[in-house]
C-alpha cells in the first residue's frame, strides 16, 4: 500500500503553506520524506534547490522541524535544552548560549530559562519545541500539527507565535486537520487525500473559486412549509420557522438573489431582516474531499 501516489508540490521562498487532509491522508507522510524521517521509495526533494539525496548535511542546515509530539527531556532546564540542540549543528557553546537567550526571548520563554521543562504549561512547552527548531537559523519551518490535541484558546496562541516567525523571513509549511488553522494563518494551501495532491492554490483564490455564500431571510411571520412558487431555489427553513437559508455560488450574478426576494414578497410571505455569510475554508475542504473519495 502506497502512502503518497506521485505528489507533485513547490513551496516558494517566503511561503506560508498550509497543508491539509483528513487523519491518513498522507501529511505526516509528506513532511517525514522532506526531513528524511521517512525513505522515499522514489522522486526528489530539494531544499532551496540542495537535493536531500545528494547532500543531506547542508539541506538539514536550512530545515527545522516541529513534530507532534513533544522530544525533550521534561527534567531539562529549558536553556540547556536549546543549547544542546545548537550543538547538533555544530554551533560552539560560546555562539549557542547568546542565540539560545535571543531565540527564547523571541518566544517567550526566557524567564522560564531555569525551569525544568515538566514546570512549563502545554503552551510553552509548544514554544520550546519550536525554539529547538529554530536554533539553528533554518529557512524552512515545518510545523507538523503542532497544535493537534490542544485547546481552542491555546491554538490561538500558537497562532500568534507562528505569525511572529514571518516577521524573520522563515519559510513555513504547516500540516493540519484545524481547517480554521489554515484560514487564519496561511497564505496558500494545498489538499491532500489518500497521498493525492488535489488541489495547490492561494488561499483567497480557492475562496474566490470555489466558495459561496448563504442569505439568510428572517421573516415577520412562522413558516412551515416552502410554497410551491420558491421551491426553484433549494431554500431551508430555519429551525426557529421563521427563516429561510438560500445557498448561492459567488459568481451568481447579483440578479438571482433580486429575483428571489422579488418571489418571496409575491408569495405572500413578509420580510423582518436579511444578511449573507460567506463560506470558509472548511467547507471548501469537506467539498474537495468529497469529491476525491
Amino acid at each position: 500500500m502506497r502512502a503518497l501516489d506521485g505528489i507533485d508540490l513547490e513551496v516558494k521562498k517566503g511561503d506560508f503553506f498550509a497543508l491539509l487532509g483528513p487523519n491518513g491522508a498522507g501529511k505526516s507522510s509528506t513532511i517525514g520524506i522532506i526531513s528524511s524521517l521517512v525513505t522515499k521509495t522514489s522522486g526528489s526533494v530539494k531544499i532551496f534547490d540542495i537535493d536531500i539525496d545528494e547532500d543531506f548535511n547542508e539541506a538539514k542546515r536550512k530545515l527545522g522541524v516541529v513534530a507532534q509530539e513533544i522530544n525533550f527531556s521534561p527534567f531539562e532546564k529549558v536553556e540547556d535544552i536549546v543549547i544542546t540542540q545548537a550543538g547538533y549543528y555544530g554551533i560552539s557553546a560560546s555562539q549557542a548560549k547568546p542565540k539560545t537567550e535571543t531565540t527564547l526571548k523571541r518566544l517567550g520563554l526566557w524567564e522560564k530559562r531555569s525551569e525544568q521543562a515538566r514546570n512549563l504549561s502545554g503552551g510553552l512547552k509548544r514554544r520550546l519545541m519550536i525554539a529547538k527548531a529554530l536554533i539553528h537559523d533554518p529557512e524552512l519551518l515545518i510545523l507538523d500539527e503542532p497544535t493537534a490535541g490542544v485547546d481552542v484558546e491555546l491554538r490561538q496562541e500558537m497562532w500568534k507565535v507562528v505569525k511572529s516567525l514571518r516577521e524573520i523571513g522563515v519559510t513555513i509549511i504547516l500540516t493540519t486537520h484545524y481547517i480554521e488553522e489554515a484560514e487564519e494563518i496561511a497564505d496558500r494551501v494545498g489538499v491532500i487525500n489518500q497521498g493525492e495532491i488535489i488541489i495547490v492554490e492561494q488561499k483567497k483564490e480557492l475562496i474566490k473559486k470555489m466558495g459561496h455564500k448563504v442569505l439568510s431571510v428572517e421573516l415577520q411571520e412562522e413558516v412551515k412549509d416552502i410554497p410551491d412558487s420558491l421551491k426553484k431555489y433549494n431554500l431551508i427553513i430555519g429551525s426557529n420557522k421563521m427563516s429561510l437559508a438560500y445557498t448561492y455560488n459567488l459568481k451568481e450574478k447579483q440578479t438571482g438573489i433580486t429575483n428571489l426576494l422579488q418571489d418571496i414578497k409575491d408569495s405572500g410571505l413578509k420580510l423582518k431582516d436579511l444578511k449573507t455569510e460567506q463560506s470558509n475554508l472548511e467547507k471548501i475542504f469537506v467539498t474537495l474531499v468529497k469529491e476525491n473519495n
